[in-house]
């Protein structure tokens, strides 16, 4: 299928009046930009009350005593309450796999014999406000029995580790059975050139600029518990409270204002909203808690924590016959809600291969848990550390074969569509070999090639980087079920609905968290019923408002919600264009929606505008044609049947390191993306640069580390290092266009490309520019002390004597 390449101003646009593909101006800008956002710890309700948690200061201990006598003397406090005071169930994902593959971790909301993590909350505070609250839990007293932690893959995996929990032995949680090509081992053995790598990713926070929190009340009038949290997936947050509360969903309210990011951490469901709910539920009063920065670090959803050991064997041309890999997820302590510790192994097992063709392919996926806050999925999902492993099997063969970087990578990528790979996954088609010659051509029409090897010949290090990779976005109910998981996402539902004054409303099952969902779904329903955008008005996160949805994560929102709103605009279109047609006693074929009225096909000036057709529907239902229903509203559900879209991308980066401190200096980046039709391109552009700089955080930055007794080396921003403007450069955005034939725009995700490519693309121009030194890297972050051993090795070694 032929790639179109659009710039940034027309994205695409035809010309023909049409919005999609258009970068129109956010529409959620005016407010968030001038202080008008609601978010949740901008609500206020009288009587509110505010929660804190006592947490864990051991990483793995039985819990002795809970003695809360002197909380509940601090002036201010109001209540304070322990897992047997509040009696909630616990928190399990399950999969449905035996238990020699999968072991449920189940999640008290408080914890109640035993800690597993610091940080784990024990009791919860309430009090009239948040200072009250914070002197409260100073004043518990907690006894423990400590345990010996295991903080590691080596300790989980040793014979005599102690267990994070009794019935997972090994402290092994998922252990799927090794999927093999039949003949693998003699395609090693027979194989010309065999390159390994051993690959190690930081865990990671995926820090949005809103920490976690919630506000609950209870509504006497509605006889149902309302909870307004920051979550990605309100509907899956109203499921686990009633569960744990006891309460039949339609009890349960949740409601989603404004969010200031997710990127993953909060497409899970955690412990303090609920324990928050069960506090307001017992008082009848409000209760608030705002999860502060520290807590946030440390205690809250982690991610990351990897570790790869491959082999792929390739033939004298640099063709790849053959992978073999085994993976390693260190997932903290618990399974998350509901995507389990099964989500980073099974996701890189099934993945792996990529964009590229390989005959033959081995893997094992493997989660532990450790006694480290639990994992929850963080932009990329595994496939930021896979795609690492991939680049560099390439970059070492292409060494070794004495073959350009680029040039290997040519003959081994995908580029005739459909293509079913080892993996048994179907890729719909892409622009892979175009992405990545375009990407090329670019660098070195900028002379950056030039630059590098001046460069070296004066003794400086610059180096020249590329990653090659596909985003697997819009899965569907199928690929979900495929994991095995009992509660099974996929689908969305949409309503569209237009009012007496012809103005429409929309609801959508996805959650925007920065996405710009009221703009670009606006876009899709406002040209599929032929309206102004400012017609066009979009409801989410509410479950008492939308009938139900999944959220936003894995790069679903615009492939499986847009579909939906689309479907349901067109079958209000449908609607329309029947009633008119009724009016004129014409066949409905014969007209056509435009510009906010429907016309006749055979007389183009003959036309009904939507709001005289509203008002028939509504207020004059009496003169209705007969069979047609009073009222304007349609629904539509989508799901997608096949293994999901596949957006794609080459990144290619330069980097300088400086001899004097290590420190690694981005030149020059460039991102060529295909996400299929790109709704608004100024939108795509601003996903594919926001998730490049949480790359390059995780390739050069971001780590939490945990000394021996398990506690947590980051506790504030003095310690976690996150880079500001000035480490992340300008990023250049070129953009193709292969449409989607799954989806109802043509469109694929996009949320998650930057942040899957950066890392290889970074690591892979740190070693190039590392290449007269003979030294290669393969773990990230790369620190500067890393560069700097590297670039002076005899100065290590002579410190060293």
């Amino acid at each position: 299928m032929r790639q179109r390449e659009t710039g940034p101003q027309d994205g695409g646009a035809q010309g023909d009046g049409r919005l999609i593909g258009r970068s129109v101006p956010r529409r959620e800008d005016p407010r968030l930009l001038t202080g008008r956002g609601r978010f949740v710890d901008d609500i206020a309700l009288p009587g509110m009350l505010h929660a804190q948690f006592v947490r864990s200061t051991v990483a793995h201990g039985e819990i002795t005593a809970i003695d809360l006598s002197a909380v509940r003397a601090v002036p201010g406090v109001v209540a304070a309450y322990t897992a047997d005071d509040l009696r909630l169930g616990d928190i399990t994902a399950e999969l449905a796999r035996p238990r020699a593959e999968f072991v449920p971790t189940p999640m008290p909301v408080l914890a109640r014999d035993r800690v597993r993590y610091v940080g784990e909350p024990v009791a919860l505070v309430v009090a009239r406000d948040a200072y009250a609250a914070e002197d409260g839990i100073e004043a518990a007293r907690i006894g423990y029995t400590v345990h010996p932690p295991v903080t590691g893959e080596e300790t989980a995996l040793a014979d005599d580790a102690p267990l994070v929990h009794a019935d997972a032995p090994r402290n092994t949680l998922v252990d799927v059975a090794p999927f093999a090509t039949d003949g693998i081992d003699e395609v090693f053995t027979a194989a010309d050139h065999v390159v390994g790598v051993d690959v190690r990713t930081g865990r990671q926070n995926a820090l949005p600029l809103e920490t976690r929190g919630a506000v609950a009340h209870w509504d006497d009038r509605e006889e149902q518990l309302v909870l307004h949290t920051c979550s990605q997936v309100p509907h899956l947050v109203r499921t686990v409270a009633s569960r744990c509360l006891g309460l039949d969903e339609r009890a349960v309210r949740v409601v989603v204002p404004d969010m200031g990011g997710g990127f993953g951490l909060k497409c899970v469901v955690g412990r303090e909203e609920i324990a928050a709910a069960a506090a307001a539920l017992r008082l009848r009063r409000p209760v608030k808690w705002i999860e502060d920065r520290k807590d946030a670090l440390t205690a809250s959803f982690l991610a990351r924590e990897q570790h790869y050991t491959a082999r792929a064997a390739f033939d004298a041309t640099g063709r790849i016959l053959a992978l073999d890999a085994d993976v390693v997820c260190d997932t903290g302590a618990y399974s998350c809600y509901p995507f389990t510790a099964g989500i980073e192994p099974l996701m890189a097992a099934a993945e792996m291969p990529g964009v590229y063709k390989v005959p033959a392919y081995r893997v094992r996926g493997r989660a532990i848990a450790t006694n480290k806050a639990p994992t929850a999925p963080y932009r990329g999902v595994s496939r930021p550390q896979y795609v690492m492993v991939m680049e560099r099997l390439f970059e070492r063969a292409a060494r070794e074969l004495d073959l350009d970087p680029v040039e290997i990578r040519r003959r081994n990528l995908i580029t005739e569509f459909p293509y079913t790979g080892v993996n048994g996954i179907t890729y719909d088609p892409g622009s892979y070999r175009e992405s990545l010659d375009l990407c090329e051509r670019t660098l070195r029409a900028e002379g950056w090639y030039e630059r590098a090897h001046a460069a070296r010949a004066e003794g400086r290090y610059l180096g020249i980087g590329y990653s090659c990779f596909s985003e697997r976005t819009g899965y569907g109910s199928a690929a979900f079920a495929q994991r095995k998981m009992t509660l099974v996402p996929g689908f969305d539902l949409s309503e569209v609905r237009m009012d007496p004054s012809g103005a429409v409303t929309v609801t959508t099952g996805t959650m925007s968290h920065g996405q710009s969902h009221e703009t670009t779904m606006a876009q899709i329903v406002a040209d599929e019923l032929g309206l102004e955008l400012a017609k066009v008005k979009l409801h989410q996160g509410d479950t008492d408002r939308v009938p139900y949805g999944w959220g936003t994560f894995a790069s679903r929102s615009i492939a499986i919600g847009g579909s939906a709103v689309r479907l349901a605009a067109g079958r209000l279109g449908d609607k329309l264009r029947t009633l008119a047609a009724a009016r004129w006693d014409i066949p409905v074929e014969e007209t056509a929606l435009g510009h906010g009225e429907v016309h006749r096909r055979d007389a183009p000036t003959t036309a009904l505008p939507y709001r005289d057709l509203a008002e028939l529907a509504y207020h004059r239902a009496h003169l209705l044609p007969k069979g047609i229903e009073p009222g304007l509203t349609a629904t539509a559900a989508f799901d997608v049947s096949n293994d999901g879209t596949f957006s794609n991308a080459t990144h290619g980066t330069v980097v300088e390191l400086h001899t004097d401190t290590g420190q690694v200096e981005i030149l020059r980046y460039v991102c060529v993306e295909d996400c299929g039709v790109a709704i608004n391109p100024r939108v795509v552009e601003g996903q594919c640069r926001g998730g490049i700089a949480q790359g390059i955080a995780g390739a050069l930055f971001e780590q939490v580390t945990y000394d021996a007794q398990g506690e947590p080396s980051a506790t504030s921003f003095m310690d976690y290092k996150v880079p500001t403007a000035h480490e992340i450069p300008d990023v250049a955005v070129h953009h193709l266009q292969t449409p989607c034939a799954f989806t109802e725009t043509g469109a694929k995700g996009t949320g998650e490309g930057g942040t899957i490519g950066a890392p290889a693309a970074v690591l892979n121009a740190v070693n190039d520019a590392l290449r007269p030194t003979g030294t290669e890297l393969d773990d990230v972050p790369i620190t500067p002390e890393t560069v700097h051993r590297a670039l002076h090795p005899r100065h290590y070694q002579e410190s060293a004597r």
